[in-house]
This record gives structure tokens, C-alpha cells and sequence, in this order.
């Protein structure tokens, strides 16, 4: 993976302000730490930061590549998984090849195909290509939404980037919070609205989107949408094409020139991967597959089962690890490190995000990153097949909200008086959760009960699965590591989407369909172990070490929050006995410590961004 940034004015002359697309460059550093390149003309700048792992010796960026007089120069940063098929074709219309990496076969395929290009890619992506010729920048992101892709225009012009961070450091955008930008980050966050920047003016281009934007103006097409309609295969045949798929999604996304390596939690979906890794690996005689997991210190002494959290991952671990004879590495956080980690996490992501389930995530990439540069995640298989407690729960199923997120009145409840008048929180959330409802592609004759659940997918596909991408992007490419999802693979999201849920659900099993489809794949006992979600520690310890952090800002004068929130609200909650530590406010996972974890990056966020609210 790497990171990308661009710069279109139309009225200045941009070879005189390289040291602003220098700096902007700058700020990637962290993404694509191999190699770095800037293109600079009058009316266009693109730069790029690499990580190299398709041939390492070729593809710097940006690339230039001509079709006759015209030029084409592309920024790219992602994953083409199907890239020998799609440089097949182009060699059979005459196109040849000077290296072996993915962007010279995805310039060359805008290049014959233009926008058309979009619908032959199988990867994850976020890119920019400049038309020299027609002083035109196409601009496209993968149909998932795996790789980030920001942008902002002012003026005469138009800044885009992987990072919010990018955007900011050209002078012309501001970090500036209105109502909308208070209400995302106090009342969805860490969730976002799809397309929202947050910052005021800032927009994310949105998955499976791409623009063309040019001295007219800009456009914003889908190339890719969920459609819905019947599904005729029986079960049997369902559960083998969903084994097919992911076997497949599996053995492209190991292709790599540098060392591979899986995330194993014990779990369903990671040891899924684990096993069709590890299997590939003895194929192709490439010894022990690395395996990595994460715990916390002590957690088997404070660890309590909950409807959340039903059992500890530490011995499924093992299990998997020893069953497929992988070379497994178990990283273990201590507390204090965890706590202190907060403030980096919110830089790396750019907004508060998961407090301590970033952070977790973003000390575990970073022991990572010492043995490897690629890894498999099984992120995105509980929204695709169904295995969160809001498929499951019927209070959740029949919330009139974001099932993840229903303590609405308590989160009010944290705002400043006077913010609840100026962004009225409570219609903002509804608005926001009708407006997604409205968007879900229904079913004719659909009954109810269907017809529910797959409001409930489209709400987990697009709502709350970008939280995950975003968090699993930020924090590992804060060291250089590059994540792939196999379970994010469209050609599985996209045929699973009609399966009803009765298959999905088979015998009442919480992703009852993926468990059967994987038979034989994995032990029946890691097969039918029941979910538990991403580990986080259990220790009364950093519970202590957040709260009191938390305190002290409240008690602060200078902090920004004294503005934003119910101050004395807070310090009540937080000298209270935690009664609601085991009560999600946000997902699985984020309860009462990881409120006060909330606040410390909020709080952080708007002061080393130097945030003004307007």
C-alpha cells in the first residue's frame, strides 16, 4: 500500500509551490516508507509515498505512460488482485509492459478502457490519474471502501489525498468543526457519514465511486452498487460457491515479492484464513506460515464472560496455531502502554476513534511490522455473514437506530447544553439513519422479516463497516504494513448480499453459512466455537489509568471539551462506579472505560489539530 496526494488550480502556477506539495507528501511518510515521488506542472501536482511489495525495483510513482500525444500520469495506492488476467488482455491489444507491479497494469487499462477500466478490477484501491492533454483528473476508489480517499475544493482548487492529515497541510484547507462535523464526531463517532470529511468543506470520495474533475467542474458516478434479487441455489450449492469464493479471494490476496503473514484472534473468520494460508503455504513449500496475536497482560486473571464477550481467545490461539503448525508470535500489551498510546492512535486516524481497540491494533501492527510488510485480516465477515449481536438480539433488530449505537440519550447526555440546541443531536442521528434506510435496494415481494434483515446488512455493510476499515487501514499503515481483507472481496460481498437469511443464519448459528461452507477447512470445535469479538483488556487497571487522565481534562480549564460537553456530567460518571462498563455504547467493545479513552482523543484531536469550531 502506499499514500497519495494531488493538487489541481487553475489559476495559479503550482512548480512555484512545491513546498507545499512537499510537505503534503510529507505527511505519508508513515504509509509508503520505501520510496517517494512528485509530478509538478503549472495546473497539476501528484505525489505519492510507496511501499513496496509487487516488484520492489520497478513502479515508482507517480507513473508516466503515453498513447500517442497524449500524457497520463497516475498516483495509486492499493492492490490489483487480478492484475495477470487484466495485463493479458492489454498484451493481446498491443500494449507492452516495462515492470511487473499492479500500476502500470491499472494506467494502462484507464488508458484503453477509461472508466470502463473500474468494472474489471478485482482489489483495493484509491487512485488519481491526471489527462495531461485534457487538463482532466479522473479520481476512483475500490467498491468496498478499503483504501481512503479524502478531497476538498476551494476555489480554483482541488486537493485530494489518502489522509485528512494530507489535506491539511496545504495552507488552503482549515481544520474547522461545524454543526455536522460536532455532531459526527460526539454523536456517530467513531463512525462516519458516508462521503463526510468531517472538517468543514472536506468530503470522502465514496466507495465504488469514481470523479472526473476538470476545468467545468467536478462529476461523481457509481460504477458499483448493491442490487438485490432472488437467489435460487439451494443450500448445498450456496455454502460451496461462498467456499469457492473465499477460497479464491484467499489464494490471490497471499500474492506478495515480500513476507506474508495472517492475524489469528482464535476466532471463526481469522482462522479461516489462517488455515487456507498455512495450506498454501505447505504447497507451495514455503515452511511455517507466521501467525500473529494479540493479548493483554493479566487478562487471564480479570477476563469475565459477558453476552458480548462470551469466551477469553487466548487458548483458541493456540488451538489454531498448533493445529496448522504455523510459526505463531503472541504479542502481549501491558496497560500504561495501552493508555499512553491513545494520543499517537488519534493522530494516525486523524479523528478520535476506537480508543483503546485502536490502539490495541496499533501497538500489535507495529510489533508486526518487524517480520512483515503484508498480512490477512478476517475483518468484515460479521457484516457480510451476519455475525454481530444486532442480527441476532431482536430489540437490536427492531431499533428505530443504528442497532450499534443505542445509547443515543446517554451520548446526548454527554453534550454541552448549549450544542444540543445548535445541532439538535437527536434529529441528526434520526436523519442520518433514515437516509441510509432509504438507500437500501429492496426486494419486491420481500416479507417483512426479510425484508428487516436486509435493511440491518445495508446498515452494517455502509454504516459500520467502514469504522473497521478505517481503523485497520490508519493504524497499520501508520507502520508501514500493509492489511488485505479477503472477506472484503466484492465478488463475495455482492453474492452473499441475496442470500436470504434463513441460509445465512442456518441452524439458528450466528454465520451459520460461512461455518458450514468451511467444513473440513478447520476442527469442528474452532468451527462451531461461538463469536467473540476482537480482545480488549479486561484489566480494572487501565480503567483506573484512563479515568483519571480523563478527570484531569475535565478539570482543565484550557481544554477544548469544556466547550463541547456536559463537564460536570462527566466527572459525575466518572467518580461513579463504572455500573455500565459492561454496556456498549458504540459496537461490541466500547463501554464505560472506553468513553473516558473517547474524551482523551477528542480532546487530544482538537488540540494538536488545533481545531476551531465555527
Amino acid at each position: 500500500m502506499c499514500g497519495i496526494t494531488g493538487w489541481i488550480d487553475w489559476d495559479g502556477n503550482l512548480t512555484e509551490k512545491s513546498h507545499i506539495v512537499s510537505a503534503m507528501v510529507a505527511t505519508l511518510a508513515a504509509r509508503g516508507p520505501d520510496a517517494q515521488g512528485t509530478y509538478i506542472t503549472p495546473h497539476a501536482a501528484l505525489g505519492h509515498r510507496r511501499l513496496s511489495v509487487i516488484d520492489p525495483v520497478g513502479g515508482a510513482q507517480p507513473m508516466i505512460r503515453c498513447r500517442g500525444a497524449q500524457q497520463f500520469v497516475i498516483t495509486y495506492n492499493g492492490e490489483l488482485y487480478n492484475t495477470p488476467e487484466i495485463r493479458q488482455e492489454l498484451e493481446t491489444k498491443g500494449y507492452t509492459f516495462s515492470t511487473h507491479c499492479d500500476t502500470e497494469v491499472l494506467l494502462q487499462a484507464f488508458i484503453e478502457w477509461g472508466p470502463a477500466c473500474l468494472e474489471k478490477f478485482n482489489g483495493i484501491y484509491a487512485f488519481g490519474i491526471w489527462d495531461e492533454a485534457r487538463q482532466s483528473l479522473f479520481l476512483a476508489r475500490d467498491r468496498i471502501g478499503v483504501k481512503p480517499l479524502f478531497y476538498a475544493e476551494r476555489g480554483s482548487s482541488f486537493i485530494f489525498g489518502s489522509e485528512l492529515k494530507t489535506l491539511l497541510a496545504n495552507p488552503l484547507i482549515r481544520p474547522e468543526l461545524d454543526e455536522e462535523g460536532l455532531a459526527e464526531v460526539f454523536m456517530l463517532g467513531p463512525a462516519r457519514t458516508p462521503g463526510h470529511g468531517v472538517f468543514r468543506g472536506v468530503r470522502e470520495l465514496k466507495p465504488g465511486h469514481f470523479m472526473v474533475y476538470n476545468r467545468q467542474g467536478q462529476w461523481i458516478k457509481p460504477y458499483w452498487q448493491l442490487v438485490s434479487k432472488p437467489h435460487t441455489e439451494d443450500f448445498a450449492a450456496t455454502a460451496a460457491q461462498v467456499r469457492e469464493l473465499l477460497l479464491d479471494a484467499a489464494r490471490r490476496q497471499l500474492v506478495s515479492d515480500v513476507p506474508v503473514c495472517t492475524l489469528l484472534s482464535g476466532g471463526l473468520d481469522s482462522s479461516v484464513l489462517t488455515a487456507l494460508a498455512a495450506n498454501s503455504f505447505k504447497q507451495e513449500g514455503l515452511g511455517s506460515l507466521p501467525t500473529y496475536s494479540v493479548d493483554y497482560l493479566d487478562n487471564d486473571l480479570y477476563f469475565k464472560a459477558n453476552s458480548f464477550q462470551p469466551n477469553a481467545d487466548a487458548p483458541w490461539v493456540t488451538r489454531v496455531a498448533e493445529h496448522f503448525g504455523t510459526c505463531h508470535h503472541n504479542i502481549v500489551l501491558d496497560n500504561p502502554e495501552l493508555a499512553a498510546s491513545l494520543k499517537p492512535a488519534v493522530l494516525a486516524r486523524d479523528l478520535p476513534g476506537m480508543a483503546d481497540i485502536d490502539t490495541s491494533l496499533y501497538l500489535f501492527c507495529r510489533e508486526i511490522k518487524k517480520r512483515a510488510t503484508v498480512a490477512l485480516s478476517g475483518e468484515c465477515a460479521d457484516e457480510v455473514f451476519g455475525g454481530y449481536p444486532w442480527f441476532q438480539r431482536e430489540e437490536m433488530i427492531q431499533a428505530t437506530t443504528f442497532p450499534w449505537s443505542l445509547q443515543s440519550e446517554f451520548r446526548i447526555s454527554w453534550l454541552n447544553q448549549d450544542l444540543h440546541s445548535r445541532i439538535k443531536p437527536a434529529d441528526y442521528v434520526a436523519q442520518r439513519y433514515q437516509e441510509a434506510l432509504a438507500e437500501v435496494p429492496c426486494l419486491p415481494g420481500e416479507d417483512a422479516r426479510s425484508a428487516r434483515m436486509r435493511e440491518i446488512f445495508y446498515l452494517s455493510l455502509t454504516r459500520f463497516m467502514p469504522t473497521l476499515l478505517d481503523r485497520k487501514d490508519r493504524m497499520s499503515m501508520a507502520f508501514g504494513l500493509e492489511v488485505r481483507v479477503p472477506f472484503c472481496d466484492h465478488r463475495l460481498v455482492e453474492y452473499v448480499w441475496n442470500v436470504p437469511w434463513s441460509m445465512k443464519h442456518y441452524q439458528n448459528r450466528e454465520k451459520g453459512l460461512l461455518r458450514h461452507a468451511m467444513e473440513g477447512v478447520l476442527p469442528d470445535d474452532v468451527l462451531w466455537r461461538k463469536k467473540s469479538p476482537y480482545p480488549k483488556t479486561h484489566n480494572p487497571a487501565y480503567t483506573e489509568l484512563v479515568v483519571g487522565e480523563a478527570l484531569a481534562i475535565l478539570h482543565d480549564p484550557a481544554s477544548p471539551l469544556q466547550q463541547i460537553l456536559n463537564v460536570e456530567k462527566l466527572k459525575q460518571l466518572a467518580q461513579a462506579p463504572m455500573t455500565a462498563a459492561n454496556i456498549p455504547w458504540f459496537g461490541q467493545l466500547m463501554s464505560g472505560p472506553q468513553l473516558f479513552a473517547y474524551l482523551i482523543q477528542a480532546d487530544h484531536w482538537l488540540r494538536e489539530y488545533k481545531v476551531q469550531v465555527v
